[in-house]
């Protein structure tokens, strides 16, 4: 094993390590130029990287046919197999585990259905069930994993723990994942699921390009990721975008989701006999009765189902409008297996939000990343995570270069 530290200076070898990561081959003074590191320096941090099995070398340009005058740059490339990343959506209901390489290519993706009732016991052995079920199908074993990210419904602190909640629901999400990780994956992080819908959002999806936005996961309850002049907001336990002070705002009153509200509106109207008669949905068991069904009346014009989808756009705008006065975002970004859903209900909600906020009322929109938004978020995390700490470890991240691999480089 080699100490990274001891090749090149570390923050010269992190600055490599960024420009490499992500990109396609690259010849040296590309990697000069971007990393404003002299010759000499850049050429040791490179072959440093490369001895920790981080990058390759490949033919250079007049190896493969590319005409160059005087000496030919080297040319180099991530090395995308040498470990592979897990990312996790640990929803209350299922774990959705991806397994994908350095480059963020997604080589297997497999979920596990939970009992909802399961401790923390259960859903500890489920998790780790779940990601070795994942790397079988990936033709990985754990010792390829550099890192994991999980993502929970519970605050998480920096520290990867979640506080106490009375009634143990947030401990029971995430029961002491960081230290049950850490004990085989060599960097772990344990987010919010609204966080990281809120990273996928700003790595691939709606908010590419933006510093100021909020990501609302509209599952079973509100959740949200705050992002702020680029940072990801957190606080002392996490607990930045967790949605308990909505049961005191007016027009809001709970931090249920938008299509569990429908639900349960449609539900208490027709055990209470208000729907219209004859209306289509006066003969279907109450509790059969579903948000998805009044979203879609009403996009076949229902004038009824027009009437709760409405009721909803009002409460997404109060909501929009405390995380716009709050926090001034840009964009206001609904996320979740529902969001596709509820293009009439944003509609409603952006005409009535000016009305609810003094400042400029945010943009919102539906996210495009569907029910894997977290999924997305996660891989992202681990893969950051993978970035920033990978040379911390100080050691090689794959074992051995084949002898064949090693005299086709230097040849």
């Amino acid at each position: 094993m080699m100490d990274v530290g001891t090749a090149a200076p570390r923050a010269s070898l992190q600055a490599m390590l960024n420009f490499a990561w992500g990109r396609q081959a690259f010849v040296s003074t590309e990697a000069m130029d971007a990393t404003g590191l002299t010759r000499s320096t850049s050429i040791e941090a490179l072959d440093a990287l490369i001895d920790v099995g981080l990058l390759m070398e490949l033919p250079n340009a007049r190896a493969i046919g590319q005409y160059s005058k005087g000496r030919p740059s080297r040319r180099f490339a991530l090395r995308a197999d040498a470990a592979v990343v897990v990312g996790m959506d640990a929803g209350r209901s299922q774990l959705t585990t991806t397994v994908a390489d350095l480059s963020g290519a997604t080589l297997a993706m497999e979920t596990l259905r939970l009992d909802i009732d399961s401790g923390q016991r259960e859903r500890r052995v489920a998790v780790i069930a779940a990601i070795d079920a994942a790397l079988a199908t990936a033709g990985r074993a754990r010792d390829d994993v550099l890192a994991a990210c999980v993502g929970v419904p519970a605050p998480v602190n920096s520290a990867g723990a979640s506080p106490h909640q009375v009634g143990g629901f947030w401990q029971r999400m995430n029961p002491g994942l960081q230290e049950l990780l850490e004990t085989w994956v060599p960097i772990v992080r344990i987010e919010n699921d609204a966080s990281l819908a809120a990273l996928a959002e700003g790595s691939v999806g709606g908010a590419v390009g933006l510093s100021d936005f909020v990501v609302l996961l509209a599952g079973d309850r509100l959740g949200a990721g705050v992002v702020v002049d680029g940072h990801l907001l957190k606080g002392k336990h996490g607990g930045v975008g967790e949605m308990m002070a909505f049961d005191y705002v007016f027009g809001v009153e709970s931090a249920i989701g938008i299509g569990l509200q429908l639900t349960d509106w449609v539900r208490e109207a027709a055990a209470a006999k208000e729907l219209p008669p004859g209306h289509s949905l006066a003969g279907i068991p109450v509790v059969e009765l579903t948000g998805r069904m009044v979203l879609d009346l009403a996009r076949s014009g229902d004038p009824w189902a027009r009437g709760l989808v409405e009721r909803a756009g009002a409460l997404l705008a109060r909501v929009a409008a405390v995380f716009g006065s709050l926090y001034d975002p840009e964009r206001v970004i609904v996320a979740g297996a529902v969001a596709e859903g509820l293009a009439e209900v944003l509609e409603v909600a952006q005409n009535l939000l000016p009305m609810e906020i003094n400042l400029p009322a945010p943009e919102l929109r539906l996210s495009c990343l569907g029910a894997g938004s977290v999924s997305t978020g996660a891989v992202a995390g681990a893969l950051d995570a993978a970035r920033a700490d990978v040379l911390k470890l100080g050691v090689q991240v794959v074992r051995e270069r084949t002898v064949a691999e090693s005299a086709a480089v230097r040849s």
